[in-house]
């Protein structure tokens, strides 16, 4: 009975705000989803729950768990075998309320230096269950799996699974967590299914449009939910907003746009990305990745052009920096474009995919335009998740697995050379 009348009161608002609260989706044929799982609390107050860790810097990582109970203490202890915690890292906790729902008390720790490849043992705030996580290589081959759009529903249960079925090292979620949609018990509940996932590899997110809640004069900037649960690496890469950053790992630049921050010229997100591009040292980070929500190019008749303005404003830099690839979410279902620059084919332009289909509960978009345009490759409205794997300096491989099926299947693959090792891309960049 623990909060009930709160989160009781919580469902009849979003209820009844529903229509004003979910941006318009447009006319877009939707696959049926199937039924939203809501992952109770089964723990004590005083556990932790919703444990997930992110990367901060080379060598930390960033534990982030919630309590029920406000004395528990945000300390994390950890060691390189199970039960034996050489070493203890103390770190903040915050906490928000959204009209009548309080948050837990909601801690972040960051633990490190820490050694690359290596499993390590963990409890957080001196109580069990005991976790572990295994740190990301140092150097190549790296292997990144990427989904979008994930929620809670069987298809995202499906996702995860089959995530789960093969190793990785670092997800990458290109926006729309949880879909609370302001209901915000089920951050709670999405924080519990994600947890055996999220807390065992680091989960690097950038916000969707569901992750804004906003409401006229009690919530007008946003993000409140997201911000405080979902605390990212950005005061380590120089931002002054955790709704866009970056981080490297093992050879690679990550850059994670915030589609829902203001991205013109005259913006912070606009002069941080010119600033994090200027300072990428190819040599050492040969591969350049970029996330965002909205995608810059889509055939599929959902959200047409809602990343246009800001593909104008920010295409050239990722041009001109010889991004290799574009991951986008927001659109429920996969694309896998050639590379492009103003919407022409080029050897030089980043590679850009949609990948909006990790299990979300509106279902699928179905319809693409047709004819298909000759820039885009491939193109499904399945469930399914991708697989960025970096052999070296100079080749990766892309993977996109359908869970349609009862085991995941690759339905499309393709080999990408880095745009570092392509002189004819930088004499051009010389030429202009």
């Amino acid at each position: 009975m623990e909060k009930l009348f709160p989160r009781a009161f919580s469902l009849l608002l979003t209820l009844f705000l529903f229509p004003y609260l979910l941006h318009s989706q447009g006319d877009s044929s939707r696959q049926p989803p199937r039924p939203l799982i809501f992952t109770p609390h089964n723990r004590s107050d005083s556990d932790p729950q919703q444990v997930h860790i992110t990367l901060v810097g080379s060598d930390h990582i960033r534990v982030s768990w919630i309590t029920e109970a406000k004395h528990t203490q945000s300390i994390v202890e950890y060691g390189k075998a199970p039960g034996a915690y050489n070493s203890v890292s103390t770190g903040e906790h915050t906490s928000y309320k959204y009209f009548f729902y309080s948050s837990g008390k909601i801690h972040h720790v960051k633990i490190g230096p820490l050694e690359p490849s290596t499993t390590y043992y963990y409890r957080c705030g001196g109580s069990n269950p005991e976790f572990s996580f295994r740190t990301p290589p140092q150097q190549f081959p790296i292997e990144f799996a990427v989904v979008g759009d994930l929620g809670q529903t069987e298809w995202t249960a499906s996702t995860l699974a089959h995530v789960e079925s093969k190793d990785y090292d670092v997800l990458l979620l290109p926006g729309d967590l949880s879909y609370a949609d302001t209901q915000q018990p089920l951050w709670d509940s999405f924080g519990r299914l994600v947890e055996p996932y999220a807390s065992r590899r680091p989960w690097m997110v950038t916000q969707g449009n569901h992750e804004i809640e906003t409401f006229p004069i009690l919530y007008p900037h946003g993000f409140t939910a997201y911000n405080a649960r979902w605390l990212m690496a950005h005061e380590e890469s120089g931002s002054d907003s955790n709704l866009y950053y970056s981080f490297e790992v093992a050879g690679t630049h990550i850059i994670m746009l915030g589609s829902y921050a203001e991205f013109d010229k005259k913006s912070s997100q606009y002069k941080w990305l010119v600033a994090d591009l200027a300072k990428i040292d190819r040599k050492k980070t040969p591969w350049v990745i970029v996330l965002l929500h909205a995608p810059w190019y889509s055939t599929n008749t959902a959200h047409q052009g809602e990343g246009d303005s800001m593909r104008k404003a920010m295409e050239e830099l990722l041009y001109n920096a010889r991004v290799d690839v574009v991951f986008a979410g927001h659109v429920h279902a996969y694309e896998r474009f050639t590379r492009i620059y103003n919407n022409k084919e080029t050897q030089c332009g980043p590679l850009y995919v949609t990948i909006g289909d990790g299990g979300n509960r509106e279902g699928l978009a179905l319809s693409f335009n047709s004819p298909p345009s000759p820039l885009s490759l491939f193109r499904e409205a399945s469930f399914g998740h991708g697989r960025l794997r970096i052999l070296n300096q100079t080749h990766a491989h892309w993977s996109w697995h359908r869970n349609n099926d009862s085991n995941a299947v690759v339905a499309d693959q393709v080999w990408l050379e880095s745009l570092s090792s392509i002189k004819a891309c930088w004499d051009l960049n010389e030429e202009l």
